[in-house]
């Protein structure tokens, strides 16, 4: 299943080829039936329970580091659940939707009928490699497609575990796993998918969007951005601290949807670092052998955020790093919570999504400001709202923008599976899980439905009777 050979050429030689089988083995099989695509599932949910284990071992290698229960409670739990619920709901998707006929086009009926699109591509990003991968594939098989998926070359452990996980299930024409670094993700991008998913950076967004746009192949684009945490001037602030050091916490902040940087009211902010001191200090009491404390995946990611930091405290900005042991880290990528006080719009970590353990705090002087700092910036893919006033909790669910959102917690509205995730803006496009994901990889098809007697002879040419300046009385008025 998986494109092993070493050499590039060979690479995207064989993807060509994973790509014309399944779209050949699509056109023999358009629309499998609700029963097949049940199994597809339940085989696939079969498989990962029997590979947890491996999945773990693997994430872990890869990321030098990685906490074992992370992996089960944000990637094989969730991806569980997403395919126990699509499991449940396929046959009822996949149902034809009647419609309302006009009374001018009777006697007929309307229908919408949900086809699969063919041949999907997934490319898969390296900070949750296994959700990312197949909970984008559980929408996929649901509304019956065939699937390639392409995942990070710096998740290379992940990624054979996931193509022999797959490979016990489906036959290479059904879903298919490729390999390789830059070049061989960019050709993957220009194949002539039916529907290409995408999540990683904006950056790179943009690039697949470019891509896909050459064989008008629609997208999907999970990006992520710079996600805001509200805090209100009432909220008790060791529930706000709580939830948002949980979220900024998890996989060591690298995380699309974890608070980026966090809104305070300016009398709080000494309050709130105190607080969020404690908390990280509960959560984490050390860190360089703490297996709950995830590394940074890489070298160059901790380069990268290392840099971020630098460059604040260079032009004057303030970092308070949760070292509780006060341990040193110079042998390991770990990074410790590192709160940052007194930025600005200069700073790189202001501008950049930070995807790692800094956290801005910036004072605002009502919740006015707050919206119209959020407002003033690209649209993030998360917004969290800390604080129990209702009339504010409304406020922010209709006046701010955001591909998705919490109230009074951080992160856990991506593992609804019965509300859609996606972006907005510079943040993605498009939505899946749950229903939404069947319809993603679905195309509605529109359906008007007539029999024997046909009334609308009577709106044929010659154009100018009696009758017709009858219906136009009627319809026009």
């Amino acid at each position: 299943m998986t494109a092993s050979l070493p050499e590039t050429p060979h690479r995207l030689e064989r993807m060509q080829h994973l790509f014309e089988a399944q779209r050949q083995a699509y056109e023999h099989e358009p629309v499998p039936e609700a029963a097949q695509r049940i199994d597809h599932l339940r085989a696939l949910r079969a498989s990962l329970v029997r590979h947890q284990e491996a999945l773990i071992e693997a994430i872990d290698r890869d990321y030098g580091r990685r906490s074992g229960d992370e992996t089960r409670l944000a990637e094989i739990l969730p991806t569980a659940q997403g395919i126990d619920y699509a499991v449940k709901r396929v046959r009822h998707w996949m149902k034809p939707s009647r419609r309302r006929v006009g009374l001018a086009f009777q006697p007929g009926k309307a229908r919408v009928v949900y086809q699969p699109l063919g041949v999907v591509g997934i490319i898969v990003p390296w900070n949750y490699p296994f959700y990312l991968a197949l909970g984008p594939l559980t929408a996929a098989l649901a509304a019956g497609n065939r699937a390639m998926l392409k995942m990070s070359e710096f998740t290379p452990a992940t990624a054979e575990v996931v193509a022999r996980l797959l490979d016990e299930v489906f036959d290479e024409t059904q879903v298919a796993v490729v390999t390789g670094e830059a070049e061989v993700g960019k050709a993957f991008s220009q194949l002539p998918f039916d529907h290409l998913l995408f999540t990683g950076s904006t950056a790179v967004g943009r690039q697949v969007m470019r891509a896909a746009a050459a064989n008008l192949t629609p997208v999907t684009l999970e990006l992520g951005g710079k996600s805001p945490a509200i805090v209100s001037r009432n909220v008790p602030i060791e529930h706000a601290a709580e939830r948002i050091a949980f979220g900024k916490g998890l996989n060591a902040g690298q995380t699309c949807v974890a608070p980026d940087y966090v809104l305070c009211p300016r009398e709080r902010v000494d309050e709130l670092v105190e607080a969020l001191r404690r908390q990280f200090t509960s959560l984490y009491p050390a860190l360089h052998d703490n297996p709950d404390y995830t590394w940074i995946v890489n070298d160059r990611q901790h380069g990268r955020l290392k840099g971020y930091l630098d460059d604040a405290l260079a032009k004057g900005a303030r970092a308070i790093a949760i070292n509780p042991a006060e341990e040193e880290f110079d042998d390991v990528r770990v990074m410790p919570p590192t709160l940052v006080l007194d930025v600005d719009d200069t700073m790189r970590l202001m501008q950049e999504e930070i995807f790692g353990p800094l956290l801005p705090i910036v004072p605002v002087d009502s919740l006015e400001d707050a919206m119209s700092y959020v407002a003033r910036r690209p649209r993030p893919l998360a917004l969290y709202y800390f604080g129990y006033d209702r009339a504010e909790q409304r406020r922010l669910m209709s006046h701010t923008h955001a591909g998705g959102m919490c109230v009074n917690d951080s992160v856990l509205h991506v593992a609804q599976e019965d509300l859609p995730f996606g972006g907005i803006g510079a943040s993605g496009m498009g939505h899946y899980h749950g229903h939404e994901g069947f319809l993603t990889f679905s195309k509605a098809k529109g359906v008007f439905i007539k029999q024997r007697l046909n009334t609308a002879r009577l709106i044929y040419p010659p154009y100018g009777g009696r009758l017709q300046r009858l219906i136009y009385h009627w319809f026009l008025r």
